[in-house]
């Protein structure tokens, strides 16, 4: 450890919708002095550019020929992450349920995962005190060299009722249909399928509230870069 400085400490958070991920991933990286990056903002981008643009979401090699041309920017601070496309904030619109329904046929397109996996590892390498990286397949095919790799999990039942308090007035039933829905398709997709890394720490949050999720993962950061 010279000169104090810690070495840039890469964190991988994976997981389905609904454990946890965002709220745990922001609040380590704050309280770590970390960069955060929410990959699935990236994935809704380039989708919200895809159904703006009219590109056809069934036809894969026309989501392909396009994957190239808009440009993706991310803001990685914890306290404040940005998301612009050509320069425009889409924070708001990639939200929707339109994007929604389409994410996960686009993210399909392993040109559109090969564009935002590049820029994803940019990011990351980028870093200088470390980053934490939450998404699907950060730990498995982004980042395998990551220092930690961390895999939420939790019952469907509790991801639909966290997620239908997110969406507010969410019928719950709805939400755990679409939600393993999506799972299924993240999950069985050729390229880069949704799937736990080999030596990531699974850490089920059904029972947990999100402070002892945040205080579990800290800790694990912390032994990690106390024994690099």
């Amino acid at each position: 450890m010279e000169n104090g400085a810690a070495q840039p400490v890469i964190v991988a958070i994976d997981g389905p919708a609904g454990t946890g991920k965002s709220s745990t991933s922001k609040a380590v990286a704050a309280q770590l002095g970390l960069s955060y990056l929410d990959t699935g903002a990236q994935y809704r981008a380039i989708t919200w550019w895809m159904v703006t643009n009219g590109i056809d979401i069934a036809d894969p090699s026309e989501i392909a020929a396009a994957a190239g041309k808009p440009e993706i920017v991310s803001g990685t601070d914890p306290a404040n992450p940005t998301i612009t496309v050509d320069g425009t904030d889409v924070s708001g619109p990639i939200r929707t349920q339109e994007v929604s329904s389409a994410v996960s046929a686009v993210s399909a397109v392993p040109e559109v995962r090969a564009r935002i996996t590049e820029l994803q590892r940019s990011l990351a390498t980028s870093a200088q005190t470390g980053i934490v990286v939450e998404g699907r397949d950060i730990g498995t095919t982004v980042l395998p060299d990551a220092d930690l790799k961390v895999f939420l999990t939790a019952s469907a039942e509790a991801r639909a009722a966290r997620r239908s308090g997110e969406l507010k007035g969410a019928d719950v039933n709805a939400t755990r249909e679409a939600l393993i829905k999506r799972d299924a398709a993240d999950s069985s997709r050729k390229t880069s399928p949704l799937a736990k890394a080999d030596d990531a720490v699974e850490v089920d949050t059904t029972e947990l509230t999100l402070a002892q999720v945040i205080e579990c993962v800290v800790t694990l950061v912390e032994e990690k870069r106390a024994g690099k």
